[in-house]
């Protein structure tokens, strides 16, 4: 039998996921625990600085999300966390906000600027977008890692970022989804990872995909 040092079973990742009044926060912290991280809803910034993982989920729109963040003055630690190669992980809306700006009914809010781009409207005979889907992950993915090719995530949304050629001359992996034209439906680039889709929604598909992201967060990083 292989020995394993003492303690080692019970080293678990410390998450935040952070309160800033919009996302399905019980949901995230559910799926999150049941991934295997040791998990805290809260909007204390110093408990979002220091702990091992950080998960921005978010639902609704992109201003009243984006007022929200400003209201509890949670940008600079967001980017303070993925400056210093700390990882962050955006849901939904939450990923939305790490672009330039997000266009609402020609109304353009500024968003955090972590990722080059912006959201929009999509461009499809029916939305909202809502149910399951598949997407298309970039080889050397580590959310996808190990999933099979027409795994099925499950989106509800009306609104996504578009620029794939941007995030990848940012030097990001950006993966795929389709509903009538391409859009981001994920991206990964260092300490930052963000889904479109709801990795708590998911089902088991989502669990790995939070299994995955939980195995670059370094306990007691």
């Amino acid at each position: 039998m292989t020995s394993r040092p003492a303690g080692a079973e019970d080293a678990r990742r410390r998450v935040v996921v952070l309160d800033y009044g919009s996302g399905n926060l019980r949901s995230a912290e559910r799926a999150l625990a049941a991934a295997g991280a040791d998990v805290v809803v809260t909007g204390d910034l110093a408990a979002a600085a220091q702990s091992d993982g950080l998960v921005v989920p978010g639902v609704g729109a992109f201003a009243a999300c984006m007022a929200g963040i400003e209201e509890i003055g949670a940008g600079p630690v967001i980017a303070e966390r993925v400056a210093a190669g700390r990882p962050v992980l955006g849901i939904c809306v939450g990923m939305q906000i790490l672009f330039e700006s997000g266009d609402e009914h020609g109304v353009v809010t500024k968003g955090l600027g972590l990722l080059p781009g912006g959201v929009s409207r999509l461009p499809a005979a029916r939305l909202p977008h809502m149910g399951w889907n598949t997407v298309q992950a970039p080889v050397g993915s580590v959310l996808f890692a190990g999933l099979p090719a027409d795994s099925r995530f499950y989106f509800v949304h009306s609104y996504a970022a578009g620029d794939v050629a941007a995030l990848t001359e940012a030097g990001a992996k950006v993966t795929t989804a389709h509903h009538d034209r391409d859009f981001v439906a994920a991206v990964e680039r260092g300490a930052l990872s963000a889904a479109q889709f709801h990795p708590e929604k998911s089902a088991d598909t989502g669990a790995a995909l939070l299994r995955n992201w939980l195995a670059t967060v370094p306990v007691g990083g």
